[in-house]
């Protein structure tokens, strides 16, 4: 997700504006949505923390069908549904919880699992919802991406049902457990589902998305090898990030023999970048280093601070040995560095007038099976093939090999393609719906740096639950969404169900 182009220029300021003439939708539509609000938004808090509780984080040694937390996750889900009068359906890593019964359906497509968190960055624990460390915000891994829209679609399709709306199509709200591990499971599911006329992600941003870059990654992995000279300065580690679609806000590295002059070298490189906290200690006879930075979604490395990448910028004014660390610190230097639109990695880097920039971040180094890897995420929009970008990576890898002397123990290349859906039909409703509700008389159309499950289904956009030119919280150490928001979803969401069905 995110990294929204600029297309739409949103006035975020207008956010809890008054209801405005720029445009409208129905009347039952807007009594609906005020009805929802006054009605449910405490229950709807509430059942947020219910579901945030659950730590739907996917496990290699526990398969989701034993795993507790996805087990409890789905039956607080199906529990409440069930008692709002909604239906719900358990269909192992797809749950679906359904209002009215049309021959045509509106797909509402969520996710219900999350990204690890590590509760040390966290005020209270990240699966306990914080109503009161930061007043105005709800804060929990899952607050914004996905469970707080899994909660206000919830209350939206009870309010409908409470009113008695009529409905023309059937409402499915589709959560999924894996989106953030493995798609092949919904990928299965969708075979033999009977596909909704008109599909709407809730797992992005506003006003409506209708274009995401495909998600992609470079894998540079290099081999132990013993240092030739053991009694200069060399890095006997170099390491940092959790997960691979996260800006990582930590990094750490280790310099054997360390001399004086070389520390206050490195000292001097750092604090020319202020935004990030270096420490340094010396633990027998080696100096540790830690560089802190601020995280955030890899499809918004602007919004984050990268710690790998500004950690191998200060030690980049001495000449390492090329064992792991010190191969993989002078390649993140010499083909990546501190920018986020790859321009330094040979001729990759490229833009689209819609989409925006190719973006890159650095988001793990950490020792596997066959050295010490980094993983470089990229986010490719339209405008280059996939056979041209691969051929330009594997050129500026390979030219770089040449020059330095150093190989690689092994390269990987996985290139994602962007999705578009710009002839969607339901984009001007929806839009007319985030218009009449902010008071944005411009939104329009927006890309994002995404990757949600709107890919694998026909003509899908995503229609919030983030405000665009707002910095996206999920996947941060600080995930949250705030009250007002939560509060504005609510009727946006309701309405959208009403009006989308009645087309």
């Amino acid at each position: 997700m995110k990294f929204r182009s600029n297309i739409a220029r949103i006035a975020v300021p207008l956010l809890l504006c008054p209801l405005a003439a720029v445009a409208n939708v129905s009347p039952v539509a807007q009594n609906t949505a005020d009805y929802a609000v006054e009605r449910y938004e405490a229950a709807m808090t509430d059942t947020l923390a219910e579901l945030v509780q659950f730590k739907t984080v996917a496990r290699e040694d526990l398969p989701l069908e034993q795993n507790p937390e996805f087990t409890g996750f789905k039956s607080s889900l199906c529990d409440t549904a069930k008692g709002l009068g909604l239906e719900c359906q358990d269909h192992g890593y797809v749950v679906i919880v359904a209002l009215g019964q049309g021959e045509e359906k509106i797909g509402i497509v969520t996710h219900g699992d999350v990204q690890p968190a590590n509760p040390a960055k966290w005020q209270k624990s990240p699966f306990e919802l914080d109503r009161t460390s930061e007043p105005g915000k709800l804060i929990a891994r899952g607050s914004e991406d996905d469970k707080g829209a899994i909660a206000t679609a919830l209350y939206a399709m009870k309010a409908i049902k409470d009113k008695g709306v009529p409905m023309q199509r059937r409402v499915e709200l589709i959560v999924y457990l894996g989106e953030e591990s493995d798609w092949a499971p919904l990928q299965a599911f969708l075979k033999d589902y009977d596909m909704p006329t008109y599909n709407i992600t809730i797992d992005a941003d506003y006003p409506v998305v209708t274009a995401e870059k495909g998600w992609s990654e470079i894998r540079a992995t290099f081999a132990e090898v013993p240092v030739a000279d053991k009694n200069k300065p060399y890095l006997s580690d170099f390491h940092g990030g959790y997960f691979g679609s996260q800006v990582p806000d930590e990094a750490h590295a280790s310099i054997v023999n360390p001399s004086a002059a070389l520390e206050k070298s490195i000292r001097a490189r750092a604090a020319n970048n202020p935004q990030v906290k270096f420490e340094f200690a010396h633990k027998d006879g080696v100096l540790e280093i830690t560089a802190r930075g601020v995280a955030t979604h890899s499809s918004e490395p602007q919004h984050g601070i990268n710690a790998i990448a500004f950690l191998a910028d200060a030690l980049g004014n001495y000449d390492w040995p090329a064992n792991a660390a010190g191969a993989t610190v002078r390649y993140i230097n010499d083909l990546i560095g501190t920018g986020i639109t790859a321009e330094q990695f040979g001729d990759i880097a490229y833009s689209d007038d819609f989409m925006g920039p190719m973006t890159g971040a650095l988001t793990m180094v950490k020792v596997t099976d066959k050295g010490l890897t980094s993983h470089l995420n990229l986010r490719r929009p339209t405008g280059k093939t996939a056979e041209l970008l691969d051929q330009q990576i594997h050129s500026a890898i390979d030219s770089w090999q040449k020059k330095t002397g150093i190989q690689m123990a092994d390269v990987g290349v996985h290139l994602g393609e962007p999705y578009r859906a710009d002839n969607a039909p339901q984009v001007e409703p929806l839009l007319q719906v985030f218009r009449h509700f902010t008071g944005i008389a411009d939104a329009g159309p927006v890309a994002i740096g995404g990757s949600t499950n709107a890919k694998l289904l026909p003509n899908a956009v995503s229609f919030g639950p983030s405000m665009p030119d707002k910095a996206y919280t999920g996947h941060s150490e600080h995930e949250f969404i705030s009250v007002d928001q939560m509060r504005l979803n609510l009727k946006m969401y309701t309405a959208m169900m009403i009006e989308i069905s009645n087309l």
